[in-house]
């Protein structure tokens, strides 16, 4: 199974990329867009794994204090267009946490730095940087271990532990 931990953004946060997602359409941006069930911010991506129980085994003992969340600028990485998020030393010691409690238990993941963002759209083309950046901010008290699977040719994640 495929796996990555991630923070799962709220019902409000959706709703303003959602409206971001709309204004790119808008303004004529193409590419595969990221279904709005399936936004969040990677913390760790792990990959194939044949079971779930070595990770959230490493994640039960993860200590991390409720922090903010904010939205900024959109960018991308090449030809992936993403809403930025603010950096925080919540968030920052949430992916250490995470990061460190993987490195001991010997589990491997991408071990890329870690830059927060949310993925919107891969593949993308046109003139996104005329489209306004989405505001939005949340709580986050919950760290959750995602499997990833394709049904009929789309991408689901699905929680299957959380901390």
């Amino acid at each position: 199974m495929r796996l990555f931990i991630a923070i799962r953004l709220s019902d409000e946060m959706k709703k303003e990329l959602t409206g971001t997602l709309h204004e790119l359409k808008k303004a004529g941006v193409s590419g595969k867009y990221v279904p709005v069930q399936n936004l969040h911010l990677t913390l760790a991506f792990i990959g194939e794994m044949e079971s779930a129980e070595p990770v959230k085994e490493a994640l039960r003992g993860i200590k991390y204090k409720s922090f903010r969340l904010s939205l900024s600028e959109l960018s991308a990485f090449g030809d992936i267009l993403h809403a930025g998020v603010k950096g925080n030393q919540g968030l920052s010691a949430a992916a250490r946490a995470v990061r460190e409690a993987l490195d001991s238990a010997g589990i491997p993941y991408d071990r890329k730095k870690f830059v927060p963002h949310i993925t919107l759209v891969r593949k993308a083309g046109g003139n996104w940087k005329r489209v306004p950046a989405p505001k939005g901010e949340m709580t986050v008290d919950k760290i959750s271990l995602m499997k990833s699977q394709i049904k009929d040719g789309k991408p689901v994640y699905t929680e299957v532990f959380s901390v």
